[in-house]
């Protein structure tokens, strides 16, 4: 079995100066395809799943779904996320069913969308990570809000999102109140707020530092250096792809994400796992499209449900070879979670010191 722990991953993403991209599933298919794609260039792999997708799915079904994926790639290390947890009930609910990294997304409150404040994020935070860390699990935390820098709107996806018009500073991470916040919650990883949203639709038109500040990251960066850095709603939305949405049948209108060459940028300064998820829905949802239009007596539901597999494993594939994850997966020995608690238990992983040596 390799499943590895997010703060072990990370901590070998910064030693060899790559980042991990991580993919949001639902289904069998998606991550059949994202373990496809990373066996065939030796890549290790997050596969998160959010509280949608364990509602959908049923956390018996996803945890049993793991396990197979995992017997079937014994040679990748496979680190199993949730992603943005609400309250603490759902992080340790995941830990339970196998996840080996949680997150706890306190700049919100429990009902995933009213901002939450400053201290209530440090204080639910900080439990989550205290005890997650008692197993050897991992914990990413969130300061800033995801939204648009050109909307001032937050954007929910699968139930989680601010709502209304948000500010600018609780658009942006501020840099010195980052660092209080891992010293205080002890988190092994730190989702940062840049411009960046939910959802297909996050800018107009190509952005620029106006609309995308990655210069916050290159702040944060400096000021933690040995801290781990993500990027949510990181999708690229690929002009390619919303052309074949579109083109069968397809109402998208025209609209941008964040360049896969900016986020390239992100890794030079810390960042260290990047959330995908709607450039993998978009590369299935085409397929399931073109099937439909050119061949509209076709029922099978294989016949839609392969090529959107072979989709999703050239976007996956792309990621992995773009962020330089690729080559990665036989390089780490995985450590066991017991030992991570060990090391946690000891002082030994200090979020502000990369020290869980993978290989």
């Amino acid at each position: 079995m390799a499943r590895i722990t997010l703060r072990q991953l990370l901590d070998h993403a910064a030693e060899h100066g790559y980042g991990v991209p991580a993919f949001n599933i639902n289904n069998m298919e998606q991550g059949l395809a994202i373990m496809e794609a990373a066996r065939a260039c030796d890549a290790p792999v997050i596969i998160q799943a959010s509280r949608g997708a364990r509602s959908y799915a049923n956390d018996i079904m996803l945890a049993k779904m793991m396990e197979a994926l995992t017997e079937m790639h014994p040679a990748i290390p496979l680190c199993i996320h949730q992603d943005h947890g609400n309250n603490e009930a759902t992080c340790l609910s995941a830990i339970r069913h196998g996840f080996t990294s949680v997150m706890m997304d306190g700049s919100l409150m429990a009902d995933a969308k009213t901002p939450a404040s400053y201290d209530y994020n440090v204080a639910i935070t900080e439990r989550v990570a205290r005890m997650a860390h008692w197993v050897g699990a991992s914990v990413e935390g969130e300061l800033g809000v995801l939204g648009s820098l050109e909307t001032g709107q937050g954007e929910a996806e699968d139930g989680h999102g601010a709502e209304g018009v948000l500010s600018h500073d609780q658009l942006l991470t501020d840099p010195d109140q980052a660092v209080d916040f891992v010293t205080a919650t002890q988190v092994d990883a730190l989702a940062i707020a840049c411009g960046t949203s939910h959802g297909a639709y996050k800018f107009s038109r190509k952005p620029d530092g106006g609309i995308l500040a990655m210069q916050v990251i290159e702040a944060i960066h400096e000021k933690l250096p040995n801290t781990h850095l993500v990027m949510h709603g990181s999708s690229s939305v690929p002009q390619e792809l919303q052309d074949v949405i579109n083109r069968y049948g397809g109402e998208m209108p025209q609209t941008f994400g964040v360049p896969v060459e900016e986020i390239e940028r992100g890794i030079r300064y810390g960042v260290r796992k990047v959330n995908i998820d709607t450039d993998c829905r978009m590369a299935m949802a085409g397929q399931f499209r073109r099937v439909a239009t050119e061949d509209p007596r076709e029922f099978d539901p294989r016949k839609f449900l392969k090529p959107a597999m072979d989709a999703l494993r050239d976007l996956c594939r792309d990621r992995f070879e773009r962020f330089g994850t690729a080559g990665n997966a036989s390089k780490i020995r995985v450590i066991a979670m017991d030992e991570m608690a060990k090391r946690y238990a000891a002082g030994k992983l200090d979020p502000q010191i990369a020290t869980a040596k993978a290989a």
